[in-house]
């Protein structure tokens, strides 16, 4: 994996106002890290709930604890750290083929490529740092060529921001942590579309 270094833009939290860019990057988390990663998700939680979407994480106050200290073991879970050392934002990201077994049952409608992909999930910024979400996106996309991604129907942010980065609606998925469905995207690189 390819550590990436960036530029968002950050937020002064004293005065809520744009500060300018800030340089990020991204590197595998650490037990070190969980404590912020479970601050940063705790914010998503409310941030979500403010938007429209108290169900996808909220009802189940997700992720559970244990599945974050999984993710950090098994080498899954990232971060992004601003230029203070700061962590920022956090997200599971793996690749391989059928490697995500909530997507192997696709409804109304079908996966666009059956290769092997990266999937993103459980990404959360702490609202400090504008174009964080997309930074992570985008590095996720660069490390395969392929990427799929649910969302929760009511999160519209997450939606816009797919759509915005070129990611297709192929359908519904569904999960364990709970019964509402995920709508289901996926973005393939210029090559494989043509093929």
């Amino acid at each position: 994996m390819t550590e990436a270094v960036g530029r968002c833009r950050v937020v002064d939290s004293e005065e809520g106002k744009w500060k300018g860019p800030m340089h990020v990057r991204i590197r595998h988390s650490t037990e070190g890290d969980f404590s912020r990663m479970m601050e940063i998700y705790s914010f998503a939680r409310r941030f979500m709930a403010e938007h429209g979407n108290p169900n996808q994480w909220g009802s189940t106050n997700w992720p559970p604890e244990e599945l974050i200290h999984s993710d950090i073991r098994d080498g899954n879970s990232y971060v992004c750290v601003n230029d203070e050392g700061k962590v920022i934002a956090t997200f599971f990201y793996i690749q391989g083929e059928d490697i995500d077994p909530t997507f192997r049952r696709i409804t109304e409608g079908a996966w666009l490529d059956d290769s092997p992909y990266g999937v993103v999930h459980r990404i959360a910024g702490d609202g400090s740092e504008k174009g964080i979400g997309t930074f992570c996106i985008n590095w996720a996309f660069e490390q395969c060529g392929h990427l799929r991604i649910s969302t929760h129907g009511d999160n519209s942010v997450m939606q816009n921001l797919l759509k915005k980065l070129g990611f297709i609606h192929c359908g519904t998925i569904y999960v364990e942590e709970d019964n509402y469905p995920r709508l289901a995207f996926e973005k393939l690189g210029d090559l494989r579309a043509q093929d």
